[in-house]
């Protein structure tokens, strides 16, 4: 018996005209490269009657060999061989909901049965199957004898199971079709295209990609990846149910809530170009509703104060706190400590809650990653979700506690690595002699930890109370004790449990005070004056104002500053990489306050650096990456062992850049000297500051 996979398998084989890999076709099918392995093995024997050979050959492919002319009977037989239809009960599933979305015209079960090829029966079937889905969106499926089926719902919930539907079927073959001019998708027969995938017109989705992309809006060029796709797809229904005729409901209320809301204007340009790309008026309401998702789209980018400009600051930052204790009651105290965590949680949120209070769905297509990789933390984070929908009165889905697992996740990794990297700790081995076991063990503890720790190897008579005084704990394969020490006793060889008991104690020591040897502490003072000193001396020496192209791009900027910074070429190339990884990680960009801050943590450097970019004979560059920006600071740290020291002076200059309104003043008027009087004025602030806390 031919199964469905195999038919679908078959099918899409039958219309190449070349060898295609295993993995392209299983990437068409929607289906694992291993499955499809497994059906090949059972060909049927039918192919023989139309004259068609399988072949299969290492490095090219599998195809099947024939005229176009029997490759076009068998598919035909293929499709009329059973009464199971010629794709699988999930899939078939789909393309029937899909038919409902895209034409609410009533039809019979027969339409539907002759379109599958399936029985009557089958398609009753599958359309009780699918009510659950459509009643998320307060749509109903009605059938009715005579009349035939059809949907029932608002015009606004209409839109937004289609919009949903999109999203979460945007990388099966089903819409992947629509999107991607693969080999498999060129010759798809034009009736099937016209059934499948008329619910969305290509060239109205292409028409508003365009007018969105020509708008060059600094709000929405700004937008992440998914936001984006996001926004797209509901401008392009909207465009395509209003020029139907299909107006969206009106909601007085909503008008009111977004008309004075900053993203009211952005819709409002918006909806002007489409206006006029399309040649169709765009009501007010539907202006609304492109606000409220733009409002509810993530930025890559979110300004300093932006955050806490709303009334109920102290009211969300209350719910964060109860989010952050119901997350972990032990570390809650310093997570609310984390400053980036706060202002990452809160810039997240601001969108959340416009979704959740408008019922917006948001797809998430990390969560089975996030719920297999990181379970604990996504465990945790349902009772943070817990306490958001008891403060908003509604359900919190899965796709937003996912999100909730990535902010709070890294925070609680930054937060161990923090602990763990604080300081070194001083460990020392006793063996009888001091020069026998206590070697093999250190090189084996050493490449288990690595420079976490400072190791000293002792004879058992040599550890006396001075020696002692400066150790955090001893590890010792003999009974060994010795008076307000910390002692563990470990087997000779070290076992696999001896480097776990090890590591949880270095972990503990790593992140209490160092203990203060009293002869040393005057030195070690002014060991981290002078290292103070010579950076902050460094950093005023090479400071640089560099003068740009005003169009120059992101990617040219990087190579001249990174030629500016470096003579080498392997540097130059480090210094460029990883600013560029910061960028996406949360990009930068300040257009409001007329500045970007490129920064990142690089082995490119050996001393922090501080440096601005400015354009040449110009208010501001021209470039759309760096649009109506008059200045680019560029600050890097050194991968040493001084993060703290450095991460502490840099980030005073970061503070300094929002709160000294003189500071940036000078910066975006360009003069090299006015700039370089104001930093050595900040610098030695915060060297005496510095001084005072030692």
């Amino acid at each position: 018996m031919i199964t469905a996979r195999l038919k679908q398998i078959l099918l899409l084989l039958l219309k190449q005209d070349k060898p295609v890999t295993v993995q392209k076709l299983a990437n068409a099918a929607g289906i694992s490269k291993r499955t499809v392995q497994r059906e090949m093995e059972y060909l049927p024997s039918e192919m023989a009657d139309y004259h068609l050979e399988f072949q299969s050959r290492t490095g090219r492919g599998v195809w099947i060999e024939g005229s176009g002319e029997d490759k076009k009977a068998f598919a035909k037989y293929l499709r009329q061989s059973d009464s199971d239809g010629y794709m699988d009960r999930e899939e078939r599933r789909k393309h029937l909901t899909l038919e409902l979305l895209k034409d609410k015209t009533p039809r019979k079960l027969f339409y539907f049965s002759n379109l599958f090829q399936v029985s009557e029966a089958t398609v009753g079937n599958d359309l009780e199957a699918i009510e659950l889905w459509f009643e998320r969106y307060n749509l109903k499926i009605l059938r009715k004898p005579g009349y035939g089926v059809c949907m029932e719902g608002s015009e606004k919930d209409y839109r937004r199971a289609m919009r949903e539907f999109l999203q979460e079927n945007m990388n099966s073959v089903l819409i992947r079709d629509f999107y991607e001019d693969t080999d498999f998708h060129e010759e798809i027969e034009k009736d099937q295209e016209q059934d499948i995938f008329k619910m969305l017109d290509r060239e109205i989705l292409l028409r508003v990609i365009d007018c969105v992309r020509d708008l060059d809006n600094n709000r929405l060029n700004h937008l992440t990846e998914n936001s984006y796709t996001g926004l797209i797809l509901h401008i392009t229904i909207a465009i395509n149910r209003i020029l139907k005729g299909d107006l969206i409901e009106e909601n007085p209320k909503l008008y009111q809530f977004v008309e004075k809301e900053e993203d009211f204007h952005v819709a409002g340009i918006l909806a002007e170009a489409l206006e006029e790309e399309f040649e169709v008026e765009i009501p007010k309401m539907e202006q609304a509703y492109i606000c409220l998702h733009i409002q509810a789209s993530k930025s890559q980018y979110m300004a300093s104060g932006q955050l806490y400009q709303n009334s109920f600051k102290k009211e969300i930052l209350s719910c964060i706190h109860d989010m952050i204790d119901a997350f972990d009651p032990e570390i809650a105290y310093r997570l609310k400590q984390d400053d980036e965590f706060i202002e990452g949680l809160m810039a997240h949120l601001q969108p959340t809650l416009i979704r959740l209070t408008n019922h917006m769905h948001i797809g998430n297509p990390v969560l089975p990653q996030i719920k297999a990789e990181y379970p604990e933390v996504f465990q945790k984070c349902l009772r943070v979700s817990k306490v958001l929908e008891n403060y908003l009165k509604c359900e919190i889905p899965e796709e937003e506690t996912g999100f909730f697992a990535i902010h709070f996740g890294a925070a609680q990794q930054r937060l161990e690595n923090e602990l763990q990297s604080r300081r070194q700790v001083q460990l020392g081995i006793v063996c009888a002699s001091g020069i026998g076991i206590s070697r093999l063990m250190l090189t084996r503890i050493s490449r288990f930890l690595g420079d976490r720790v400072q190791i000293t190897t002792w004879g058992k008579t040599d550890v006396t109370p001075y020696a002692a005084e400066g150790i955090d704990f001893f590890v010792s394969s003999i009974h060994f004790e010795f008076e307000g020490a910390d002692i563990l006793q470990v087997d000779p060889l070290l076992s696999d449990q001896d480097l776990e008991r090890i590591d949880r104690k270095v972990k503990y020591y790593s992140h209490m005070p160092a203990k203060r040897v009293m002869e040393n502490d005057f030195s070690r003072q002014l060991e981290q004056v002078n290292y103070m000193a010579v950076q902050i001396k460094s950093m005023v020496k090479d400071m640089q104002c560099i003068e740009m192209e005003k169009g120059i791009s992101f990617e040219n900027l990087l190579t001249v500053v990174s030629e500016k910074m470096t003579p080498y070429i392997d540097r130059r190339r480090i210094i460029q990489r990883d600013i560029m990884e910061r960028e996406r990680i949360a990009s930068q960009i300040f257009p409001e306050m007329r500045f970007a801050l490129l920064h990142a943590r690089t082995a490119g450097v050996n001393k922090p650096n501080f440096s601005v970019c400015v354009p040449g004979g110009s208010r501001s560059f021209e470039h759309p990456y760096f649009k109506d920006v008059g200045a680019v600071i560029i600050m890097l740290m050194p991968k040493d062992e001084h993060m703290k020291e450095n991460g502490d002076m840099l980030g005073y200059l970061s503070t300094c850049l929002i709160d000294d309104d003189e500071f940036l003043n000078i910066i975006l008027k360009g003069e090299e000297e006015s700039i370089r009087d104001k930093f050595n004025r900040l610098m030695r602030q915060y060297f005496n500051a510095y001084l005072e806390k030692l």
